[in-house]
């Protein structure tokens, strides 16, 4: 990755100086909700899609920083789960966050179609459908954390809490240590 992020703080009560090209559904969802956000853009490379990176772009603790997986349930429903970008997801934790016996991620050529995203840029808010969405708890020791804004280049900050009541979602203990 090249370059520098660049910024935006939005306020739903304000009229957001984004340009309606740049602005993604994410974006207009949270002004919809009148949820405030800071947004954030920065240049991707082909195909480099690695959230400890875009966390450093960011100037950011990759902690705050965090990547949306989408999974499906041992019963054939959809889930989604939301973990800092340097852990990985406990899938057997993850199953009994949403009471399934079992859930595999979802295989990257069904997420298109399934979510209305694409790797690296899929985000909790937003998909086709709204799927039980359950954060990383540790989400709560931050004010804001930081998720893809609907596209691969645009990320989002927004506080837990919001985030949480937006998408009908739930906190557990789903991530384990992964890269540091």
């Amino acid at each position: 990755m090249r370059g520098k992020a660049a910024q935006t703080l939005c306020f739903p009560k304000e009229e957001c100086c984004l340009a309606k090209e740049t602005k993604t559904n994410v974006m207009r969802i949270l002004d919809r909700a009148k949820i405030p956000y800071r947004h954030y853009s920065h240049e991707h490379e082909e195909g480099a899609v690695d959230g400890v990176s875009v966390a450093r772009l960011l100037g950011r603790n990759p902690a705050q920083v965090y990547k949306t997986l989408v999974t499906r349930g041992a019963g054939g429903g959809f889930f989604v789960f939301v973990i800092p970008v340097q852990e990985e997801l406990d899938l057997k934790a993850a199953a009994r966050a949403v009471g399934e016996k079992s859930v595999s991620m979802l295989h990257v050529n069904e997420l298109l179609p399934t979510t209305g995203y694409v790797r690296g840029g899929c985000s909790p808010i937003g998909m086709k459908k709204q799927f039980p969405t359950v954060v990383d708890e540790s989400c709560l020791s931050f004010d804001t954390i930081i998720f893809s804004g609907g596209r691969i280049g645009a990320q989002v900050e927004v506080a837990p809490a919001d985030l949480l009541r937006l998408v009908g979602g739930s906190t557990a203990p789903v991530a384990i240590g992964g890269e540091a």
